[in-house]
Parts: C-alpha cells; structure tokens; sequence
C-alpha cells in the first residue's frame, strides 16, 4: 500500500531543502510525490502546513544528531558553545531550518504552532534535560547556586533570542556576537567565587 501522505512529506522535505520554502510550490511536491494537486489538499491545507510538518521533524532530528555528538561532561563553557556553534552552522546552512529567520513565514507556522500546543512538548523535553544537567553542574560545583534553576535555565533560552534578532542588533556583526554573548553568559554562570 502507498501511503500518499508519506510520499507527500518526503518530497516537500526534498524540495525544501533543495530550493527554500518561498522557491518551493504545491505542484512540484504533488509531480515528486506522483499525485495530482488535488490529492495534495486531500492531505495538508496548504504549503506552510506542510512545511511545518517538516520543519519540527527536520529541528528534532538536527537537535538529535547535534545531542549525540557532544560530551555531557564537558565543562559548561565548552559545552554550551559547542551547542551554539554547532547550531547556528546547522541553522545557516539548511534551508529548512533557515527559514526560523524568515520572519513573515515564521511568524504564521507560529500561531499555528502554538495553536497546536506543539511548542510545548518540546519545551517540556528541552527544559527536562536542561534542569538536569543544571543540577549536575550545581552538585559538581561548576556553576552557580545562588540562582534559581529557572532562571538558569531562562538564561540559557535567552541566547537563541538574540539570534533571531540580528538583523535589528546588526547582521555584520554575527556570528561572532553570538559566540561572544553565550560566552559573557557562561562566564557569569560560571567564574564566580566559592
């Protein structure tokens, strides 16, 4: 049995990372996945509920891929700025994940997303593995403990901010305002007096 919908999500991720979502159309994905565009609407409303759809499932599996290439025990420093790093090349170079700074598109696969409730449960998986590796780092000494975990861990979400806001802060100067800022926020979290 063809499962249609499958095909459908196959191809759009195919097309999406090949050529972006906005050089992207209903009827190149409907050829690729071998069904007329009728057939498409049978499935997804439109190209950005689809593009939605591969969009979660392409950041869960550079999320995946990216927690699997680091080492839980490095030093806070070290480690926080390999996730940054790592995540901003995988962010820059992959037309679908990309499209995070395409405010006009994201702003709509946000309320729809929201309006799903899907924020949330990746929250929740993201706070979950944050909180503990901030009890870790508390009980080995290796950051503060005169701060709230939640504030930490609103730190820590406050880094992504500034690089969705880096045409306002000033284009010509990322990446390094980046590395710098995750940098500053590390230091502060960890040189500190004992």
């Amino acid at each position: 049995m063809i499962d249609k919908k499958a095909d459908i999500l196959n191809s759009g991720r195919e097309l999406f990372y090949s050529k972006g979502f906005k050089d992207t159309n209903v009827s190149e994905i409907a050829k690729m996945a071998g069904i007329g565009v009728g057939t498409f609407y049978n499935y997804y409303s439109s190209k950005e509920e689809l593009f939605l759809e591969v969009y979660i499932k392409e950041n869960e599996d550079q999320k995946k891929r990216m927690f699997e290439s680091i080492d839980l025990n490095d030093d806070p420093v070290t480690l926080v700025t390999k996730i940054v790093t790592q995540n901003a090349i995988e962010m820059n170079s992959n037309l679908i994940l990309k499209e995070w700074y395409n405010r006009d598109l994201f702003s709509k696969l946000e309320k729809y997303f929201y309006k799903q409730g899907g924020f949330e449960s990746i929250d929740e998986l993201s706070r979950s593995g944050k909180a503990e590796l901030i009890k870790k780092w508390k009980a080995e000494g290796k950051i503060r403990d005169d701060l709230d975990d939640e504030m930490i861990i609103a730190i820590f979400d406050s880094i992504p901010y500034i690089d969705m806001h880096k045409s306002e802060i000033g284009i010509q100067h990322f990446p390094q305002i980046l590395f710098y800022i995750t940098e500053f926020i590390l230091k502060g979290l960890t040189d500190f007096q004992k």
